[in-house]
């Protein structure tokens, strides 16, 4: 996580440093309706790498948007959600949601 020092001046570079890769948005997606577990977002994300989703899930960790919640069973259960930073991001995903529904309509 960057400090406030660190971060670019521009707000757009920072939201775009923190959610802009395409794997980070549809993690997201997928998190705004429930908590996911690994398999199952690696599952419904066809095409995302095991590497990237480790990377991405650690990184959006790292910064806030998300928590990681280990239950103490065997096999290890992990659960992936928002946290409540990361639900100030729904506007942002919800807005994205009808631009494209929009676009697909129009264009």
């Amino acid at each position: 996580m960057l400090t406030k020092e660190e971060l670019p001046e521009c707000p757009v570079a920072i939201t775009v440093g923190l959610i802009g890769s395409k794997w980070k948005l549809l993690i997201l997606r997928n998190l705004l309706a429930r908590p996911w577990r690994f398999n199952e977002l690696k599952k419904d994300l066809g095409g995302i790498s095991q590497k990237v989703l480790t990377d991405s899930l650690r990184s959006m960790e790292e910064d806030g948007l998300i928590t990681r919640t280990v239950y103490p069973e065997v096999p290890p259960h992990v659960e992936y959600s928002l946290s409540d930073l990361g639900e100030t991001m729904r506007p942002i995903l919800d807005d994205m949601k009808k631009w494209g529904t929009w676009y697909k309509a129009n264009y």
